[in-house]
This record gives structure tokens, sequence and C-alpha cells, in this order.
């Protein structure tokens, strides 16, 4: 709305200036009619342009001429900054686009009251990603407001990171009573902020291992009263139907896988691993007695696989001398996860061959093929990393030559008895056994000489 009183941009009759604006580029030449005192009076850059002081303004058809350059791309932006510089009150109503071409031009022309009414817009209006890649290609020439713009996009302080991430670890470490969407964003997100890719990651390690370590020891404390209480059947809210504790420990076994990703980028497994192979029976048991409330299917079977995950992730710490245990505790972790592995190795294969069985059966009525293409989906679903199976088989051998020579013998004795001896294949692990024995007395021998010689 342009004030009472004030002259029209373009009234020719009453302009004593011409702003030539100019594009090098195109060589593009528009001309507006303006009023000097509204140009002066708006505007830094004409209230410098038009000043006694400036030796360069020329008389054009008795006017003054201001020359502005400016890109192709901006045209439309100083043509609209000069236009507002008549309107009593400034314009609100912008696009994010609008407004940062309109500031652009705004900060050129040092035009106060409309760049601070863009930096106002834009500094409170959603964006977009495409938005934010404008705004930062724009970012030198939004002159003084520039840094108000940004506020959104600048790297937080280490104090306010580090809170979020904490407030987030709580909250994905909390009970599952909570929300199981906002709990796997806010683990999907933190495992984002702890990576080192391009970028560094978003906080310092050492600033958050001590409270992480606290949330952690709060997760398995409660993961172990379910698993005592699931032993017990003694649960202090009764399962209302057949399935609800093997869904209560899919999620306590979720959370602590997921837990396993962030100690390892911390360098804190520790903290898990004394844990996990201290309770290694509890587990197994706990997943055999969740197993047994429910018909045995996949949900039992995708629990099973989080189960192997995280002694993968364990095991593998302690094979790599990242988590030192004593050997009884060591052979005991074997013995566990040997016989655990095996059966759910054997349990996803027979899914597979079922899986395949239903692909290739023509035979049977409607509902008998949609029950086994839904068995079948269901299957194919099912399944773990080929790595995490190959880290685990290779952890275990490693543990299993770390123990005294008896000790492997008799791991070894149960596992070529066993009847899933095909996975883990501890033949690497017998082939050193084998060796180091037949040898030991020949490569020892220098000790019967030195006690001898004492």
């Amino acid at each position: 709305m342009r004030a009472a009183g004030r002259p029209k941009i373009g009234d020719r009759a009453t302009s004593d200036v011409v702003v030539r604006l100019r594009t090098p580029d195109s060589g593009r030449d528009e001309w507006l009619y303006c009023h000097s005192g509204v140009l002066a009076a708006g505007s830094g850059y004409f209230a410098d342009r038009l000043s006694d002081a400036w030796p360069t303004c020329q008389i054009l058809d008795s006017r003054y001429c201001v020359e502005v350059h400016c890109r192709d791309a901006d045209l439309s932006s100083h043509v609209t900054a000069l236009r507002l510089l008549y309107a009593a009150e400034p314009v609100s109503r912008f696009g994010v686009r609008g407004a940062l071409g309109l500031l652009e031009a705004a900060a050129h022309l040092a035009c106060a009251r409309t760049a601070a009414a863009c930096a106002d817009y834009l500094e409170s209006a959603p964006w977009d990603e495409a938005d934010e890649e404008e705004i930062l290609a724009a970012a030198p020439r939004l002159g003084a407001h520039r840094d108000r713009v940004l506020a959104r996009l600048r790297p937080a302080d280490p104090g306010p990171a580090t809170a979020i991430f904490l407030s987030a670890f709580r909250h994905a470490t909390a009970a599952a009573d909570r929300s199981r969407e906002l709990k796997s964003a806010a683990q999907e997100q933190l495992e984002y902020m702890l990576t080192e890719d391009d970028d560094a990651p978003l906080l310092t390690f050492d600033a958050v291992k001590s409270q992480v370590k606290g949330c952690v020891t709060g997760l398995l404390n409660r993961f172990s009263d379910f698993t005592s209480s699931a032993l017990t059947k003694q649960t202090e809210a009764p399962c209302s139907g057949p399935g609800e504790l093997q869904q209560e420990l899919h999620s306590f076994v979720s959370d602590i896988a997921w837990v396993c990703q962030v100690l390892g980028k911390l360098e804190m497994m520790k903290c898990l691993a004394a844990y996990w192979v201290e309770a290694s029976s509890a587990v197994v048991a706990a997943v055999e007695a969740a197993a047994a409330e429910c018909h045995p299917g996949p949900e039992c079977l995708k629990t099973r696989l989080k189960v192997v995950e995280i002694s993968a992730k364990v095991l593998e710490a302690v094979a790599f001398g990242n988590v030192v245990l004593p050997a009884e505790k060591r052979r005991h972790a074997v013995n566990i996860w040997i016989r655990f592995a095996g059966t759910t190795r054997h349990l996803v294969d027979e899914a597979d061959r079922g899986s395949n069985d239903g692909d290739d059966g023509d035979d049977g009525d409607g509902d008998t093929e949609a029950e086994a293409e839904a068995a079948a989906a269901a299957a194919a679903k099912i399944g773990l990393d080929g790595e995490v199976w190959q880290g685990l088989e290779s952890a275990i051998t490693s543990i299993v030559t770390t123990l005294p020579s008896n000790t492997q013998a008799e791991v070894l004795s149960e596992w070529l008895q066993s009847e899933h001896a095909a996975f883990p294949d501890l033949s690497e692990a017998f082939d050193a056994w084998c060796y180091r024995s037949k040898v030991a007395r020949r490569r020892l021998s220098f000790l019967n000489s030195a006690n001898a010689a004492s």
C-alpha cells in the first residue's frame, strides 16, 4: 500500500531520478522513474549515490541518473526492492525463494526496512532441502542479516549437542512401553550422530561415556529382571495372551543389539560384553521359554537371530582382546553360543528350504497356496548378514584357540559330537589343537632342561 501524499514510482511527471538496472551478462537495461527523496530515505545505497559527495551522477533529461549493476537472476528482485521503498508498510507475504532474492537485492541497495522484513520471514519460515541449498549459495550476499538467517544451519555448541544426545539415548533405551516408532527414530539418529563419514561425529565421545554407561546398565538390569521372571513364570503383569512374552523379549534384544552398535563406536563394548557372557545361560533359557509360550514361527526365529547378532559382537570384542575375560568365562561363553548358533543356523536353513518348497509347489487349493505364499514371504524376511555369521564363527574359533589345551579338547570333542557341527565350523581350531598337542613335548623340552638345572 502506498502512503498518502507519497509520489508513485514510474510517475515521469514528478520523477527527478532515473534508476537504470543493468545486467552485464545479457545487456538488459531497465529504466525506472523514481524520486530522490524516497530513494535517499529508504536506501543507504541511493543516499550515497545522490549525495553531493558522489562525483559521478549524470544528468539525463534534467534528471539525475543512477546506474545499478546486477545479475540477470536478480533483476526482478531489484525492481521489487525499489517498488517497496514507496510502500507504507513492508510486504510480509513471501515465498522462501522470493524472500531470499529480495533480501539479496535489499542488502545490495542497503534498504534496511525491506531487508529486515525478508530476514524476519526467512528466519521463521520452514525450509525444504532445496531451499537450504539456495540459502547457503546466497549467504555471501545477505549482508548484515546473514548470521540470523543461517542460525538454524550452524553447528550446535557442545553443550546442547551432548544434552540432546543423552536425552535421545535415554529414550532409545527406555522401557518397552514407549512408542516403538519413536524409539527406532531416536536410535537411527543417534547412530548417525556418531558416524564418522565425510563429516566428523557430532560430539566428542568422552563427554557422553559415563552417562551412556548408566543408561546401558539400566537397560541390562531391566533385561535381567525380565529373564528372571520369564524363567520363574512370575511376571509382574501376567501375559494377556500367547506371544506377549516373545514380543517383550524381542523388544529387549532389539534394543541391546542396537546398543552394541553404539558401544562399538564409543569403544565401550566392555560394559556389555562382561554382562552378556555372565548372562548367557539365562538368555538362552529365556529364548526357549518364550518360544515354548507361543507357536514357533518367524517371530521366534527373528528373536534368535537378534541374540546371535549380539553374541557375535560380544565374542568379537573378546576375540580381538578388547575385552579381557578369564579362561573359565571364555569357555562358558563358547560352550553356550556354539550350541545356540548351530541350532539357530539349522532353523534358518530349514526356513529357507521351506520357502523354496513353497515356491515349487503348484498343487492344492487357494487357501493352501495363500498360506504357503505367506509362509514363504515370512521366511524370506528372516536372515542375517553373512558377515555376522562369518564374524561369529571366526570369533568362536579364535577364543577356542586361547583356552588351555585340555579345555580346547573338551570343547572340540563336544562340537564334533553335536547334531549341528556344520556351524560353526571349528576345523581351524581343531587343526591348531592337533598341531600344538603333537609338537608340544618337543617345543617345551627346554623347560625340562631349565628345571633340571635349577
